[in-house]
């Protein structure tokens, strides 16, 4: 760690496994204290990379409870609730999925889904388990074993259900399956929603800010409801849900982190001895990988999203424009990415407390830097543009991304966002995804 770091990585390590402990419920992790008191998926997913770091036993049981959630058609929904809080909005009663004949009876969950990032964290569990050898390796690699099938069936249920033309773009039918909330991705696709008559509600997440304008203000939340009561109202049935819901939109950067992931599991296939399974889920990737790269805009070399329902690109400034970058790709593709992550609208732009890309490009008129993914710096997300620079071989991207969030996390708030000129910490702190990635980055170096 650079040597004005205020805290060394053994201190930032003892707080992040304290971060993680906070909010270990038992099987599962809260994403946070508080204003996420559930289990969210992508979370899970990032908390297990970071818990694999010092205790893979809890790292398999984070994914395991993930697992057990998992619908008969094989989508992974995005909450996981937790049922000793009721703490949260929209609850599992405001989703309706209790009459959704797929999610299984005994968990309640919501029922839309998140990037399926799984496979990236299985192949970390993997790979620590086999580092330390002994009892976590065959914990690890019977963890494998045991859960690739349904692994597989996620990925398969991505495929078929939610890109059934084959583009290689997943559609998503509400702005939270994205993760990205309240992106200026979205903008188009919520303006064109008209709301009918959405139950009364009472949000509790802008009482745990300090600002509520952090926050998506209530017309967004309304739009929001609305779009949980169009599929509810159909039993979140695949077929039916896109007939009659009102957001659908390609999503290229969830696209990018299929095709990612499919290679990832496909090389996890090889390991256990599916060869078959191996060989389509390279398909899937080449085939996400191929449909990311299609959406390159000629004018400024960012990723488009795809709004069905218009007919027409998303062109936006943000991160999700850097999809190329998480699929892989062509080394012409991947340099030319890689030089706009560190130009003057986005890592080198002036002023930046620390040269991490903001989740909206400053350049861009609907940047907002405190306001959730309109402008703020997210560690998690930073974790996984590591990743991907790492695998592509751009092993000098990958240090300026882990020397940087070192810096920013080493104030030991691990705060769900930043805000990228002052460095405050915004949002909820003690995040547990931003716990874990502290974790990842640090590796083995304390």
């Amino acid at each position: 760690m650079n040597p004005q770091t205020r805290v060394g990585v053994t201190e930032l390590r003892r707080a992040a496994i304290e971060a993680l402990k906070l909010n270990d419920l038992g099987t599962m992790t809260s994403a946070a204290p508080n204003l996420y008191p559930h289990m969210w998926s992508w979370d899970a997913a990032f908390v297990a990379i970071g818990l694999a770091r010092c205790d893979v036993p809890r790292a398999i049981t984070e994914l395991r409870s993930l697992l057990a959630a998992q619908w008969s058609t094989g989508m992974i929904p995005h909450i996981v609730f937790n049922e000793n809080s009721a703490g949260y909005f929209p609850g599992f009663d405001r989703w309706g999925t209790e009459s959704a004949k797929a999610r299984p009876s005994a968990v309640k969950s919501s029922g839309i889904c998140q990037p399926p990032v799984h496979a990236i964290a299985v192949r970390h569990i993997v790979d620590r388990g086999r580092e330390n050898g002994g009892k976590d390796q065959e914990a690890a690699e019977s963890f494998l074993r045991d859960s690739f099938d349904g692994w597989l069936a996620w990925h398969r249920w991505l495929a078929d259900v939610r890109d059934p033309d084959g583009a290689g773009l997943i559609e998503i039918h509400h702005g939270w399956e994205s993760g990205f909330d309240n992106s200026p991705r979205w903008d188009g696709p919520y303006a064109r929603i008209n709301p009918g008559t959405v139950e009364p509600f009472t949000r509790r997440d802008t009482l745990h800010v300090a600002d509520a304008s952090e926050r998506p203000d209530d017309a967004e939340y309304t739009k929001y409801l609305w779009l949980v009561q169009q599929m509810a109202s159909v039993n979140y049935d695949d077929k039916a849900m896109q007939d009659v819901v009102d957001f659908r939109v390609r999503d290229v950067f969830f696209s990018g982190i299929m095709a990612a992931s499919s290679d990832v599991l496909a090389a996890l296939a090889d390991d256990i001895g599916r060869a078959s399974e191996a060989e389509e889920l390279r398909g899937l990737s080449r085939r996400f990988r191929d449909g990311v790269a299609s959406t390159v805009d000629p004018r400024t070399g960012l990723a488009r999203d795809y709004d069905v329902l218009a007919g027409e690109w998303i062109a936006t400034d943000t991160v999700s424009g850097f999809a190329p970058l998480v699929a892989g790709g062509g080394a012409q593709s991947l340099a030319a990415q890689r030089a706009l992550l560190l130009g003057p609208d986005w890592m080198g732009y002036p002023g930046l407390r620390f040269p991490l890309p903001p989740s909206t490009s400053p350049s861009s008129p609907a940047f907002r830097p405190r306001t959730y993914w309109r402008g703020p710096v997210w560690p998690f997300l930073n974790l996984l543009l590591g990743w991907a620079a790492q695998r592509n071989g751009q092993g000098d991207l990958y240090e300026m991304l882990r020397t940087a969030s070192l810096e920013q996390l080493a104030d030991l708030k691990f705060s769900e966002y930043y805000e990228p000129f002052t460095g405050e910490p915004l949002g909820s702190l003690n995040q547990a995804w931003t716990a874990a990635a502290a974790l990842e980055w640090i590796g083995s170096d304390a």
